[in-house]
């Protein structure tokens, strides 16, 4: 498919034009970033396995009734996805204290937690993406008071999902985030999971070794982030089984 306009590029995507109205091809880079894009690296390999890890949440997502922006995988690194109107909040559902929860509240990593917790963050890079109640949400304007249902609800299906998923293949779901955005047919409004799932927005732990899998082993210098990422995606099935992490794969078509 031919590369058309770029509409945005964030710190580990780009958006162009899709070939059809309300339609948007995503685009994903090898970039690594943290701490709000103080720390960076380029990661060999790294978009394509998070486009194919992707593609198969949002694809079992779909097949339990959960809404998403993924339309169909067009290449090793490119997607075609709707175009949604994205609600500026990041949605953070946390199973186990871990990273600025446990720093915030003083919890030790890895506590379990009574019952799933969800929270929004601003999205304002400028900001470092600050942690908001819903009475900022809905004073502010970012949202109503049933986008903010919705939006839990959303994530809670989310995580019912991932936690299953990770859970088959002894990994630990910890925490992860989704971006929600509205479609609309009409005056009707939907929400709908947008942007990505991937080992970049979760986090991943090995059940029996405690193992990192996700983006912490770049924030916290525990060794290649592309073996982690590959190990998940071997795990679940998007690589063939024979390969390990300190293989270099071919990823399954």
């Amino acid at each position: 498919m031919a590369r058309r306009k770029k509409v945005y590029e964030g710190k580990a995507k780009i958006l162009y034009e899709g070939p059809e109205p309300g339609t948007l091809v995503q685009y994903f880079k090898d970039d690594a970033t943290a701490f709000n894009a103080q720390k960076r690296d380029v990661i060999e390999g790294k978009g394509v396995l998070n486009n194919r890890l992707s593609e198969f949440f949002m694809n079992g997502l779909a097949q339990i009734g959960v809404p998403t922006h993924f339309i169909k995988r067009i290449n090793m690194r490119e997607q075609l996805i709707r175009s949604v109107e994205i609600i500026p909040l990041e949605v953070v559902v946390r199973n186990f204290a871990a990273g600025s929860m446990s720093e915030r509240l003083g919890i030790k990593e890895g506590t379990p937690l009574p019952r799933p917790i969800v929270e929004f963050c601003l999205k304002d890079d400028a900001l470092g993406d600050p942690l908001v109640s819903e009475e900022h949400i809905i004073a502010f304007g970012w949202a109503s008071q049933q986008d903010l249902d919705d939006m839990v609800a959303l994530a809670l299906r989310v995580n019912d999902f991932l936690s299953g998923c990770m859970l088959a293949v002894g990994i630990k779901l910890v925490d992860f985030k989704i971006e929600i955005g509205r479609i609309w047919d009409g005056d009707f409004q939907r929400l709908i999971v947008a942007d990505e799932i991937s080992p970049d927005s979760c986090r991943l732990w090995d059940i029996e070794t405690g193992q990192k899998l996700d983006k912490d082993v770049f924030r916290r210098d525990l060794g290649s982030l592309a073996d982690a990422y590959t190990e998940v995606a071997r795990r679940l099935g998007v690589l063939p089984t024979n390969v390990t992490h300190t293989t270099k794969p071919t990823l399954i078509n």
